[in-house]
């Protein structure tokens, strides 16, 4: 169909003619309702972005001296994180001169992904970056 004779059946039928796939040879064109098309279109947009889940990062800090009575209440706080399906950000902080106590905080952050191996999976090992040592978790999947 030519192009003239697809713009007068779209006027007859008070329609609009929308081109669909321009790259296409011959162009695609299609007579439809455009403010219809456009309602529908923002609508399915708008569904696709209530499903969509966004990824939360809880953070839970440490210091290199963190007692067991402390480890043991964040320990708690980081199963809940990551039973509600965050991510979870573990970190040593390092303030002044405590940071010739890296492998203290290496252990610590290594005795707390050993502790949650059963619910969460580690996605990075410890790593110093400036004064933090961190360590990132993910949920495990069911």
């Amino acid at each position: 169909m030519t192009t003239q004779a697809a713009l007068q059946l779209a006027n007859e039928l008070e329609l609009d003619l929308v081109e669909i796939s321009p790259k296409a040879d011959p162009p695609v064109c299609r007579i439809i309702d455009y403010k219809k098309f456009l309602y529908a279109q923002k609508k399915k947009q708008k569904e696709i972005k209530a499903k969509q889940s966004k990824v939360v990062v809880k953070e839970i800090r440490f210091g290199p001296n963190t007692d067991d009575h402390d480890f043991q209440f964040k320990l708690n706080h980081a199963r809940k994180f990551l039973q509600d399906g965050a991510k979870l950000k573990a970190y040593v902080f390092f303030r002044g001169r405590t940071i010739v106590f890296k492998e203290r905080g290496e252990i610590l952050l290594l005795r707390f992904a050993t502790e949650l191996e059963d619910i969460g999976v580690i996605e990075q090992m410890p790593k110093l970056e400036g004064k933090r040592m961190t360590v990132m978790f993910n949920p495990k999947k069911n």
